[in-house]
């Protein structure tokens, strides 16, 4: 579970990027974190990681409150996986990307070895384990990466634009992964419709604020609500008013 209650956060120049947000996200829930670009969804994630430091308020992680001394903690609970796989893909293997993590916990090479093939096989991708990553095509780096945070089991993972510059088939592969998993998931997104597949609650951030926060059917089907955030229907929705009309 995480638990935030009155985070507040400005970055260096004075600009306030996250105010007074109170929120519970629960075990096991699929959550859509919305907005338009800069209301503070990742902002919001470097603060549960640690990149940034909390300006008020505070984050807690069942139960561990997010600070300098309790980091390695909470990196063990929070996976991220960032937007450009590039920035998390740097082996020359697949296998070594996946077990970079693993082998930094100083585990035996017989569980990095079971944690990746784990991980590789969960997600069925064990036939790329001794590919080239940057010889991959865009989808698979971004599976590549999502295992390479799961082969650290953590209870919870911050997805940033997973689906973003995706030809069709990756960001389906890509969605079709995202379901597989069973953990906490927390989905900074524009892609709507891949909110409305497979999320189940959306939180709206709108000027470092929670603006709406309920369930997929009640947010994203709510016209008004996401045009008041410089949101629009998803695209499926669209369709749909096009063909009443």
């Amino acid at each position: 579970m995480i638990y935030f209650k009155d985070l507040s956060y400005s970055y260096p120049d004075g600009h306030a990027a996250i105010k007074n947000v109170n929120l519970e996200i629960k075990d096991g829930e699929s959550i859509a974190l919305v907005g338009a670009n800069g209301a503070g969804k990742s902002s919001l994630f470097k603060l549960i990681v640690g990149i940034s430091d909390i300006g008020e308020g505070s984050i807690q992680v069942d139960g561990v409150s997010v600070e300098k001394k309790t980091l390695k903690d909470i990196r063990r609970k929070v996976g991220m996986v960032f937007q450009n796989p590039d920035d998390q893909l740097f082996m020359t293997k697949v296998y070594d990307d996946v077990a970079f993590g693993p082998r930094n916990e100083l585990l035996s090479e017989t569980e990095v070895e079971q944690r990746v093939n784990q991980a590789l096989e969960v997600l069925g991708i064990i036939h790329l384990k001794d590919r080239m990553p940057h010889r991959l095509s865009g989808g698979e780096k971004r599976i590549i990466a999502i295992a390479s945070v799961l082969s650290m089991d953590p209870n919870i993972i911050l997805f940033d634009e997973p689906t973003s510059f995706l030809d069709p088939k990756a960001r389906r592969n890509v969605m079709e992964t995202l379901g597989k998993l069973a953990m906490t998931k927390i989905i900074a997104t524009h892609d709507l419709d891949m909110a409305l597949d497979i999320c189940d609650r959306v939180i709206i951030l709108h000027h470092g604020s929670v603006f709406a926060d309920g369930s997929v059917k009640d947010i994203l089907l709510n016209e008004e609500l996401l045009l008041n955030c410089h949101l629009e229907l998803p695209l499926c929705m669209q369709r749909c008013k096009t063909c009443k009309n």
